[in-house]
């Protein structure tokens, strides 16, 4: 009974950060080598404030705003793409570089894969193409739907523009309303402006 006692008590012991940090990056490399992990997500503070990053063996697959409750998106991600989850950061470094890159004015386009498997017919079109609309530009929902060959779908572009699972890197933040108004954004209109305003400054 003692020696259960014993157990007990280095199980419940605090354990430092250190520690923590250094048995998560253990767990990540064995998971990592036995093939146990569909989705890899990190997050990462930014002018528009903390997203999720999740990204399959396929490439990108999610990026996530803090508004949209990042616990509730990685249930999602279990739901539609495998409960295989786990916070491993390293698969995500391309990712975070190029967004820092971004950030800071020195990119201006985006060259990590993506996995587009979240959406499906139109609104996957459409999201296709939203990189065609360069960096600093803007294009109506109109024009949009011109571009993909269906000029009366307008409404269903800015469907395809507000379920957007790839947010900055898909930039649909760059499609506006025919009078020049912003829209809606899944990111709320204030990460749409700041977004629009680092691409009109550099």
């Amino acid at each position: 009974m003692h020696r259960d006692d014993d157990v007990i008590a280095a199980l419940s012991a605090p354990v430092d950060e250190t520690t923590l940090a250094r048995l998560h990056t253990l767990l990540e490399r064995k998971a990592e080598q036995a093939d146990l992990v569909d989705v890899a997500y990190t997050t990462m503070d930014t002018p528009v404030g903390r997203l999720l990053l999740a990204a399959t063996t396929k490439g990108l697959v999610r990026v996530a705003y803090a508004r949209e409750d990042h616990d509730q998106v990685l249930d999602t991600l279990a739901r539609r793409i495998s409960p295989r989850i786990l916070h491993a950061p390293r698969r995500l470094d391309e990712v975070v570089r190029e967004l820092d890159e971004y950030f800071a004015h020195r990119r201006k386009s985006f060259g990590v894969s993506l996995d587009l498997s979240l959406s499906h017919g139109f609104r996957q079109v459409v999201q296709k193409h939203l990189p065609e609309i360069g960096y600093g530009q803007t294009r109506s929902y109109a024009q949009i739907a011109q571009l993909v060959g269906n000029p009366k779908a307008v409404r269903a572009v800015g469907t395809a523009c507000a379920t957007n699972p790839l947010p900055v890197i898909v930039p649909c933040h760059r499609v506006l309303r025919a009078d020049g108004s912003l829209g809606g954004y899944v990111g709320g209109a204030d990460a749409k402006h700041l977004l629009l305003d680092l691409e009109a400054a550099a």
